[in-house]
């Protein structure tokens, strides 16, 4: 798995829904899939927008790719506050993932491809490439 930081810039900072709730479609996050013709992958541009945590001081994306090891994978902070990773994925899967915020809690993504229940009671967010 490989591991890039793009810096992108997100729209204006707007009130932060309860900690309890998911990422939202009116935040400015979600994935971006690039297919690379020559392999048989795929770069996924994760975003955590800065309106799910406004004052989230670290974001760490986790997944079934990670072995989900809440530290492997930690995405930048960018100036508007959101977080962002690029991740290259083999193509013809899908993926579980989730982000964990400050070490202390965890948040699914909106634009997930679809949602699956985990062991604890909570959903995971799946990507498909």
């Amino acid at each position: 798995m490989e591991v890039e930081r793009e810096v992108k810039r997100s729209a204006k900072k707007s009130a932060a829904p309860k900690k309890s709730e998911p990422v939202t479609k009116e935040m400015k996050g979600g994935l971006k899939k690039q297919y690379l013709k020559t392999q048989s992958a795929c770069k996924v541009t994760f975003t955590f927008p800065v309106e799910a945590a406004p004052d989230a001081r670290q974001v760490t994306l986790v997944g079934d790719f990670s072995d989900w090891d809440r530290w492997a994978i930690p995405m930048k902070r960018l100036e508007d506050g959101s977080f962002t990773v690029t991740v290259t994925l083999e193509k013809g899967r899908e993926y579980r993932f989730r982000y964990f915020i400050d070490d202390e809690w965890w948040a699914n993504d909106w634009s997930a491809d679809r949602y699956e229940k985990n062991p604890f009671g909570d959903n995971d967010s799946v990507v498909i490439v």
